[in-house]
């Protein structure tokens, strides 16, 4: 299986939506996906999402089925009046998770985090749980760090969620402290990043990235790439 994690396209936040080039984005995106082909096609239920998976679904004939777990994770990860404003974790300047002298483990990352009386540990067990949840459903059973093949399948599944919750959810596939992925990696606006469930074995498989953050369709479309979600000198 691939799985496919695509952030939404440039957002208008304050109406949940898309600004006007990011419809131009997601009708790259649609068209570079529909080249290959998709087998199915799920969606945060947040509107910025729907509206980007929206024209893929069209051109592929296909329905998009909405997974709640998989919205932003705001304000699960809201840190009000923090030391830099009102922000998501996950956008916490990264001197601050990584100025341990040992680096986190996948184990022991939250005990770099600096703010108090704070359940992210709490949040990142539930999306694990749900992530789970849902790759059984796709016929991947997790044991431990790997998978069990219950149904296994060479199927392209396209899942259009958001940034902050994409960086988390890899964290959990590639098993990595997911201080050092918020921390070290960025999801552009539309961009695809693909696991293929490496199986070399009748009953195991192994997330492997193959792809992070491709925006090869919005250089074929002569679009530029937004910044949304770097807070500070992207040009």
């Amino acid at each position: 299986m691939r799985l496919y994690i695509i952030r939404h396209a440039d957002p208008d936040y304050e109406h949940d939506t898309l600004t006007e080039d990011g419809h131009k984005e997601a009708q790259a995106l649609a068209k570079r996906l529909a080249s290959h082909g998709l087998d199915r096609i799920y969606c945060s239920p947040l509107g910025r999402a729907i509206d980007t998976a929206r024209y893929t679904a069209e051109l592929l004939g296909l329905e998009y089925n909405i997974e709640h777990w998989t919205k932003e994770l705001w304000p699960e990860l809201a840190l009000m009046a923090s030391p830099w404003g009102d922000i998501i974790a996950t956008d916490v300047p990264g001197e601050v998770y990584r100025c341990e002298n040992e680096m986190p483990t996948h184990e022991n990352w939250h005990r770099c985090l600096a703010i108090k009386d704070y359940e992210l540990q709490k949040v990142y067990e539930k999306l694990k749980a749900d992530s789970d949840d849902f790759l059984k459903r796709q016929g991947y059973e997790r044991e431990g760090g790997r998978y069990r093949c219950i149904s296994p399948n060479e199927d392209q599944v396209a899942v259009f969620c958001h940034g902050g919750f994409g960086l988390t959810w890899l964290a959990h596939l590639l098993e990595i402290p997911v201080t050092l992925v918020w921390s070290g990696f960025w999801l552009p606006p539309s961009s695809v990043t693909t696991i293929l469930f490496d199986q070399r074995s009748t009953d195991w498989a192994v997330p492997r990235c193959i792809g992070l953050s491709d925006v090869s369709h919005l250089y074929e479309a002569r679009l530029p790439v937004k910044p949304s979600g770097i807070i500070a000198n992207f040009w």
